[in-house]
């Protein structure tokens, strides 16, 4: 009868402790800045069931279409949502990804999978850099030429 008792007194703590957690905001904030792994939990549900064989591989391509958006996802509620700004570039790569994904684990994908996981593996990569060379490219070149020139004016052997 303790024992039952000393159960019963800790659910009700427990009760209570995420009751008054609630109310406070906890949870809120919780779920305001956790919400995607519940994408990346279903991006890998989806993996598991593929390699279970429960699942065709075409799944795969929305496995990781989900996996790579999550990421980004993450990285925006952890960091700022004005870091998309740099990051739109994500959702073609996400596409390539689930391409890529599903050409090496399924043996009859046609070979043409590859070659456009790549391109968008390319065209991801070259946006990515136009927008980072656009947004932030000033601030970058400022800098090498502050380093070259310091290098230049400190260095021990004088060209000049």
């Amino acid at each position: 009868m303790t024992n039952n008792r000393y159960s019963i007194g800790l659910i009700i703590v427990a009760v209570g402790i995420i009751l008054l957690l609630g109310k406070l905001g906890v949870f809120g904030f919780v779920w305001q800045l956790f919400w995607p792994v519940l994408i990346l939990g279903a991006g890998l549900l989806l993996h598991a069931l593929y390699f279970n064989r429960t699942l065709p591989s075409g799944i795969l391509i929305l496995a990781g279409i989900l996996i790579t958006i999550s990421v980004l996802f993450l990285l925006c509620t952890l960091f700022g949502w004005g870091l998309m700004k740099y990051l739109w570039p994500g959702f073609l790569f996400a596409v390539a990804v689930g391409l890529y994904e599903y050409y090496v684990f399924d043996k009859h994908s046609p070979r043409e999978t590859f070659f456009v996981a790549v391109g968008l593996t390319i065209v991801s990569g070259v946006l990515f850099g136009m927008t980072i060379l656009f947004t932030v490219g000033i601030t970058f070149i400022a800098l090498i030429l502050i380093a070259v020139g310091a290098y230049m004016m400190f260095n021990k052997r004088r060209s000049w």
